[in-house]
């Protein structure tokens, strides 16, 4: 009724394997008078350090227990990916801690690439980096490599709109919101930067009216205006004042 009368993949935990699957087989098969299911994954436990944790322990872990403690779910989901699913995962909040360090990180990269106008994905690039991707996939649904892929596509030579496409797409499949956070936390940064560049003019007159014209001297050298750039400066010398470019901005002091 809901899945139709063929399964691609079943998943389920270890200790599904038998008797509950074997018995879905052998229900399904007899109904339906042909094979099922074509790949059953069964994941291994989610441990902490004492063993394996259930509910008989009182050691239980829920997305909501996560959110009340102020953690993002999809860092946690980070942190499961990180992980084969044949191999049990240890649980402790030390290791989510890096994982949500090594997830913010990755963010930051990715928010940190800048498409330039006009730029277009190299089809052969990207072709080149899904191969990478579905190789780790077909590989027994190996979310390891697969997250190993998704740190190469950011160290390939290639350009921004290309990594991006390849990071949208991958993403299809990992589900961590990859562009959506980082374009977030890039319009965040935008924002700090512009807030950050407002000037508090001093109440000298003098010392104000230098700190315009430095202002409208940058203005005119982002639109470009060069000559109006320069006639702000040799104003400012005739007046005594020279301004010095640096990395960190325009200074001046009295000749």
């Amino acid at each position: 009724k809901h899945l139709g009368e063929r399964v691609d993949i079943h998943c389920g935990g270890i200790d599904n394997a038998f008797p509950h699957h074997t018995n879905e087989i052998a229900q399904s098969e007899a109904y339906l008078g042909h094979k099922w299911c074509n790949y059953w994954m069964h994941v291994l436990h989610l441990n902490t350090d004492d063993g394996k944790m259930s509910k008989s322990k009182g050691e239980f872990l829920t997305v909501s227990l996560l959110e009340s403690k102020g953690y993002d779910p999809i860092a946690y989901r980070f942190f499961c990916l990180g992980s084969h699913y044949r191999r049990s995962l240890v649980f402790s909040y030390e290791n989510l801690d890096n994982a949500v360090v090594s997830f913010n990180k990755l963010i930051a990269r990715i928010a940190a690439l800048k498409p330039a106008e006009g730029e277009e994905v190299d089809a052969e690039a990207l072709a080149a980096l899904q191969a990478k991707f579905k190789a780790a996939l077909d590989n027994d649904l190996n979310t390891s490599l697969a997250i190993t892929a998704l740190y190469d596509v950011l160290k390939y030579k290639t350009n921004a709109t290309t990594k991006r496409a390849a990071l949208a797409d991958f993403d299809t499949v990992l589900c961590l919101d990859l562009l959506q956070k980082a374009d977030a936390l890039a319009a965040e940064e935008a924002k700090k930067a512009e807030a950050a560049a407002v000037r508090v003019y001093s109440d000298d007159p003098e010392i104000r009216a230098i700190e315009e014209a430095i202002d409208a001297r940058a203005a005119a050298k982002k639109a470009k205006d060069y000559a109006e750039a320069d006639r702000i400066r040799a104003e400012l010398l005739a007046k005594g004042i020279v301004l010095t470019d640096t990395s960190k901005g325009t200074t001046w002091a009295k000749a």
